[in-house]
């Protein structure tokens, strides 16, 4: 029955493909999340901003940064200490410290901007573009005197759970299980965030402040709600996530750091912020789709269709591969394309706050 779909032409090109998806997923899911917890986390800090009122594109220099500092910290506390690890992650003190520390890094990140953005009123994309510009040079530049001079500089990273075989094999659902439990501390906690902070947003106090801050914050002052302390401590917040982004690249997937590997996810993450209509879930969704899209270009080199699925094997072996590297970037542009005035952002979303009275 399908080998009739197949050889319709064009739209059988487009079943083979929802076939080869279909073959292709279940496997490479663990990945796919991955490589969306960089993305996820970044457009959680997003939120915390934007809901605020607060617009933050600094998050790909965060990330870089936390990066950086992570990995250094976390390398030198493992120079001056012996390596025991326990649980079933492998945690060692060291990495444990290599993540407080970028975690921390973001945090004063955030503070800053939160200072340049809320109190000063500068330009707030200014205020992102610099600290992005600095975390490039800054980190390129540590990176020769650092780095490159102990080549061994390093303390491991978190080790991958293993979920158990039963729980795998389950049919029909044992390929989520693995996609959510074959991962290191700080992908697992991705989770537990992304719930945590869709509960909370809409179903909560503090959720209802928030919006309203970054809807209509005179009216919030109105109502006794402090907009600036409020927006300062949500920007601050916010540095929390990017900075488990970072630890996560450095601490979690490589073990390494190379100058500007955030590659561009700060910016996707926002894009993933619009795409899912600043909404955690949504984001998190949308982290997950230009995962995929990465995933399937690395997948098709690897494993291309076969059998059935021969004819859109060769013409996907015809692609160059540096389109399947730009892929997901592509489809970030399509994406932002189609939700371009269908996504309303907050409606104070990058607008400085001044209470009545004060000076422009």
């Amino acid at each position: 029955m399908m080998e009739f779909f197949y050889g319709i032409p064009v739209l059988g090109l487009f079943v083979q493909l929802a076939a080869y998806l279909v073959q292709i997923v279940p496997g490479i899911a663990p990945i796919m999340l991955a490589i969306s917890v960089p993305l996820a986390f970044g457009a959680l800090c997003g939120i915390m901003n934007e809901r605020s009122g607060v617009v933050n594109i600094g998050i790909e220099g965060m990330m870089l940064l936390a990066a950086f500092f992570g990995f250094i910290a976390a390398g030198f506390a493992a120079g001056s200490a012996e390596l025991e690890t326990s649980g079933p992650f492998g945690v060692t003190l060291p990495i444990v410290f290599g993540v407080a520390v970028a975690v921390l890094v973001a945090v004063l990140l955030s503070a800053l901007h939160a200072w340049l953005s809320i109190t000063i009123r500068t330009d707030q994309i200014i205020s992102g573009t610099i600290i992005n510009i600095a975390a490039l040079g800054l980190t390129g530049y540590l990176n020769r005197i650092f780095i490159s001079p102990n080549p061994r500089l390093g303390a491991g990273t978190f080790r991958t759970w293993g979920p158990p075989d039963w729980l795998t094999d389950l049919p029909v659902v044992g390929w989520l299980f693995n996609m959510f439990l074959k991962q290191g501390p700080i992908a697992m906690s991705l989770i537990v965030f992304v719930i945590l902070l869709q509960v909370l947003l809409f179903r909560s106090r503090w959720g209802l402040r928030t919006r309203a801050v970054g809807e209509h914050p005179r009216a919030a002052d109105t109502l006794g709600i402090n907009v600036f302390a409020l927006r300062y401590r949500n920007v601050i917040l916010g540095g929390v996530f990017a900075g488990l982004a970072g630890a996560f690249l450095t601490l979690e997937q490589t073990g390494s750091f190379q100058n500007g590997m955030t590659a561009g996810r700060g910016f996707i993450a926002l894009a993933c912020v619009i795409f899912g209509r600043w909404t955690p879930i949504g984001a998190f969704g949308a982290a997950l789709l230009f995962a995929g899209a990465d995933a399937f270009g690395r997948t098709v080199r690897l494993i291309p269709p076969s059998g059935d699925l021969a004819p859109l094997g060769d013409i996907l072996g015809t692609v160059p591969a540096q389109f399947y590297g730009v892929l997901p970037y592509l489809v970030t542009i399509i994406v932002l394309a189609g939700a371009v005035g269908r996504s309303v952002p907050p409606a104070a979303d990058g607008q400085p706050y001044v209470k009545e009275g004060e000076g422009g």
